[in-house]
C-alpha cells in the first residue's frame, strides 16, 4: 500500500479535536469537496450530545487523520453519521470507511439515522443507494468571496450591535435553545471566538436576535452558524445588519471566503440579498429501524 494508515478510536474532546483536524485537511487538499468545515464539528460540540461519549472512528496517517466516521446525535433518536475522507489521500478507501461508518451507527442508533452527501458526491450516492438508504429533505450551500462583501449599515434606530466580548458576564443568548452550558462548551472549542459571536439588543436591553461568525486560520475560511432574530423582531433588517457585519470581522480576520448553509426559501433569499452565491445541495439519505 506504501502508507502506512492506523486506526484509533477517540470520544469527548479527544474526537473534536481529531475531527477538527480531519476536516481541515480535507479543506486543504480541495477547496470545494465534502460538506462541512471544522467551525461545523465545534459548532455542534455546543450542548451535550448522547453522541460525546460514544467512540468514533479514525484513521490516521504520518501527517493525522486521513479519515473518520463522525457521530452526532441531535436527540437520542435522531442520529446523523458523517464518513470523510481526505480527497486524493493515498492508504484508505472511500467504500471502506462507507461501510465501517454504516455498521458503527447502526450500533449506536436504534431508530435509524441519516447520512448527508453532496449531489456532486457521486461515489457516497451510489454507497448510499446499494446500502439501501432513502434520499431524503435536501440543503444548500453558498459562498462568499472575500472581495464580495457588502457593505456594513448601521443597525436599524432602537437596536444595538454587540458582541461577546463586551458580556462576558452575562447569560448566553443561545442558552434558550441550546441550554445553560452553550457558553461552557463554545469556550471548549479552539476555533471559537467572542468577537465574532455578535448579538442584537434593544435600548432596554432585550436580546432581539444573534449570530455566530466561525474563522479558521488553517484554511483561511468563515463560517456563519447559526443567525436567529427573534419573531417579534423580524422583518427589521436585523439579520441582514448582523451578517454584514459578522463577515466584515470575518474578512478582517483575514477569511477569503465565508460559507453558509441553509433549507428555506427566505433563508436563501436572504444570504443570496448580502452577495452569498449559491454552489452546491445536499442530500439526507434515512435508514429508519425495522
Amino acid at each position: 500500500m506504501g502508507v502506512s494508515v492506523r486506526e484509533v478510536r477517540a470520544a469527548g474532546l479527544e474526537a473534536l479535536m481529531l475531527a477538527t483536524e480531519l476536516l481541515q485537511r480535507a479543506r486543504r487538499a480541495d477547496p470545494q469537496a465534502g460538506l462541512w468545515e471544522a467551525a461545523d464539528v465545534q459548532w455542534w460540540w455546543r450542548r451535550p450530545r448522547r453522541s460525546d461519549e460514544v467512540e468514533k472512528l479514525f484513521w490516521i496517517d504520518d501527517e493525522g487523520p486521513v479519515a473518520g466516521v463522525l457521530l452526532t446525535s441531535w436527540t437520542d433518536d435522531a442520529w446523523q453519521c458523517d464518513p470523510v475522507v481526505v480527497p486524493r489521500a493515498p492508504g484508505l478507501e472511500p467504500g471502506v470507511v462507507w461501510r465501517r461508518a454504516i455498521e458503527h451507527v447502526a450500533q449506536h442508533s436504534a431508530k435509524g439515522f441519516e447520512v448527508p452527501v453532496g449531489d456532486d458526491d457521486r461515489t457516497f450516492q451510489e454507497l448510499a443507494q446499494r446500502s439501501g438508504l432513502t434520499a431524503g429533505h435536501q440543503d444548500s450551500t453558498a459562498w462568499m468571496d472575500a472581495a464580495d462583501r457588502p457593505a456594513v449599515p448601521a443597525p436599524p434606530e432602537g437596536f444595538v450591535l454587540i458582541d461577546r466580548t463586551q458580556r462576558r458576564d452575562a447569560p448566553h443568548p443561545m442558552r434558550h435553545r441550546n441550554g445553560d452550558s452553550v457558553a461552557q462548551r463554545l469556550d471548549q472549542c479552539p476555533l471559537y471566538d467572542p468577537a465574532l459571536d455578535l448579538t442584537v439588543e434593544t435600548a432596554d436591553g432585550r436580546v432581539a436576535g444573534y449570530s455566530l461568525y466561525w474563522f479558521d486560520p488553517t484554511t483561511k475560511l468563515g463560517l456563519v452558524e447559526p443567525v436567529s432574530v427573534e419573531d417579534e423582531f423580524q422583518r427589521q433588517g436585523l439579520a441582514r445588519a448582523m451578517l454584514s457585519a459578522g463577515i466584515d470581522r470575518l474578512v478582517t480576520r483575514g477569511a477569503q471566503r465565508v460559507k453558509i448553509s441553509y433549507e428555506t426559501d427566505a433563508a436563501a433569499a436572504l444570504y443570496q440579498g448580502v452577495g452569498f452565491r449559491q454552489t452546491s445541495t445536499a442530500t439526507w439519505y434515512r435508514a429508519l429501524s425495522e
